[in-house]
């Protein structure tokens, strides 16, 4: 290397310079130190293909203020310069980062090309890490930005996507970027970012390799890396969940044979309520209570028993003798998954009522409050359903379109996202209180108590009693909202329950002369019944007595959710809530 002067005509940015492409830098920070003294740090440059001319590996900030100064008239010297052996392309990119990184921190695009040219002429990422002390993960991780669409980059690079999407996006195969590129473009589109955009690459929720409960490597279930971090996540929710679900029936069979009395497996996204349970050993009957997150993770909570039965334990047993005789329990009377179908489309009926009636919601939101409830945290009701057809039949159903409508009409008022799943915000997806609280009290009342029955919607707990006492009050008639469906003809196979219903569509004799059908037969003749098929008169709007406001039963044994919900509400309408004497010393409170 030797140092010399150089005209700037002599001169030009050479391409292994880490600023050699894009716009001129910023230089307004040098320009009064240039104008007068020139300048005085020399440039890294090696000669070119041009006899006399040189490149720029190091100085592309001064040799621009130098063409600024030029541009204004001033004095141009030539320029002090250390000249490189020529042809030694990796020493010239090491000089051009490690110069650039002392000054102005280079965006991690620019760091991605330099460190790409660099693996290529020949160094290991040990070696470009310890040239300018960076971590190896963090020169693998920058490298990660080869996995990117050049467009991806550019957009990275020019800070018209943040951080975030851009850890997502190098999850994403090609053609997944070619699309989120698209809805990117497209105005009228929702392009998912951040968090959002994992579960938009994932169809759901990203579900990481760690909480595997089997062994990945033999179940060669595909997976993806994080490339920026040290993730790796299923690209395959259904294959995990089906050796998940596998490894838990194991686990299971291995407690039950090492003595516990019972193990059960809570449906996929119930929280296990310790405050409900109390401890108690194998002897005494306790269980395994396994819990299961929607993030896959898997958490066996050992010896317990509910709280009910701790206090039964703790009294010696019913006789107070420790001989307490468990009953036989009674079939109920619908099962759980048609107990999730009548909640689940009682609520959504409920709901749609309730998404026109803001003075109720008020009412029922301050109940909320005040008393408390399941889902005041507050939280948005998930609307799970045990089975696909129940949830599909749900989504599909008219009271969810009603209700559906409304929320979009909101979204638009208070200038959120149009295509965002709800107006309640969630955990780690919540809207800002202040510029909320703004918009809010720009808006008249009518409006925010619009606002207010669609958030009560969002948030009321399917086949709680708060269902039932606004849908009692609203008056909510079932068969504005309901018409049987396959999923609830799948459910119902009750044969007593299947003859009651006959009764009711078709006519006490036609039930009789079928009282020894099978179940599929019964279906047909009120499938038939409500459609006016096959010679059969057709029917007046029909619900299920146990879907109805008030519901009812068609048998003694009970079983039904909506039922119990209903005996709950009356108990406690007809539960006195003050004493008689000072309930007369009481005025009513003003209309």
């Amino acid at each position: 290397m030797k140092l010399d002067f150089i005209d700037m005509g002599n001169l030009s940015i050479a391409a292994a310079n880490m600023r050699g492409k894009g716009k001129d830098p910023d230089v307004t920070d040098l320009m009064p130190s240039i104008r007068a003294r020139g300048v005085l740090v020399p440039l890294l440059v090696r000669p070119n293909c041009a006899d006399g001319h040189f490149e720029i590996v190091a100085g592309r900030r001064r040799f621009t203020a130098v063409g600024a100064v030029a541009r204004e008239g001033g004095a141009v010297r030539p320029i002090p310069c250390a000249i490189l052996d020529e042809g030694d392309d990796a020493d010239a990119l090491e000089a051009s980062m490690l110069e650039n990184l002392a000054r102005v921190q280079p965006d991690e695009v620019s760091q991605w090309e330099a460190f790409v040219a660099l693996v290529k002429a020949g160094r290991s990422i040990e070696e470009v890490a310890d040239s300018f002390g960076f971590d190896p993960r963090a020169v693998k991780r920058i490298l990660a930005l080869g996995n990117l669409l050049p467009r991806v980059r550019n957009l990275y690079r020019g800070g018209e996507i943040d951080a975030g999407t851009v850890r997502h996006l190098t999850l994403a195969s090609k053609s997944q970027q070619k699309s989120w590129l698209a809805l990117f473009d497209d105005e009228g589109a929702y392009c998912p970012t951040g968090h959002q955009l994992k579960a938009w690459l994932f169809g759901g929720t990203a579900i990481a390799v760690k909480h595997a409960l089997f062994d990945v490597e033999k179940a060669k279930l595909a997976t993806v890396s994080d490339l920026f971090g040290e993730d790796s996540f299923f690209a395959d929710a259904d294959a995990f969940w089906s050796a998940q679900m596998a490894a838990i029936e194991a686990r299971r069979a291995e407690y039950l044979e090492a003595g516990w009395s019972d193990v059960v497996i809570m449906a996929r996204g119930d929280w296990f309520r310790s405050w409900d349970h109390a401890h108690a050993g194998k002897r005494k009957g306790g269980r395994i209570y396994v819990e299961i997150r929607e993030s896959g993770e898997v958490t066996f909570h050992e010896g317990f028993v509910t709280a009910k039965e701790a206090k039964r334990l703790s009294s010696g047993g019913a006789d107070g003798k420790g001989g307490a005789e468990i009953a036989k329990p009674v079939r109920p009377e619908v099962s759980g998954p048609l107990n999730a179908y009548i909640d689940l489309h009682r609520h959504a009926a409920v709901r749609a009522d309730l998404a026109g009636q803001g003075g109720v919601a008020l009412r029922a939101m301050l109940a909320h409050v005040i008393a408390g409830a399941d889902l005041w945290r507050v939280d948005v009701e998930s609307q799970r359903a045990p089975k696909e057809d129940i949830a599909e039949s749900v989504e599909g159903c008219s009271a969810e379109a009603a209700f559906d409508l409304k929320r979009r009409a909101v979204l638009e008022v208070l200038g959120f996202d149009a295509e965002a799943p709800t107006v309640t915000g969630r955990p780690m997806n919540r809207p800002p209180f202040a510029p909320l609280f703004a918009r809010l009290l720009e808006l008249p009342d009518p409006v925010v108590l619009e606002i207010v029955a669609v958030v009560m919607g969002e948030t009321l707990q399917a086949g709680s009693e708060a269902v039932e006492m606004i849908g009692l009050h609203l008056g909510t008639d079932m068969r504005q909202h309901w018409l049987a469906d396959a999923a609830f003809f799948d459910q119902l196979r009750d044969r007593e329950v299947l003859l009651a219903i006959v009764g009711e569509v078709a006519g006490p004799e036609v039930a009789a002369a079928n009282a020894g059908e099978k179940g599929k037969a019964l279906k047909a003749i009120v499938s038939d019944c409500l459609a006016g098929a096959n010679g059969r008169a057709k029917a007046e709007p029909w619900v299920p007595k146990w879907m109805a406001f008030p519901p009812s039963a068609y048998t003694t044994r009970g079983g039904v959710g909506s039922m119990a919900s209903a005996a709950r509400v009356a108990h406690e309408l007809a539960a006195p809530t003050a004493p008689e004497s000072a309930a007369e010393d009481e005025q009513p409170l003003a209309a």
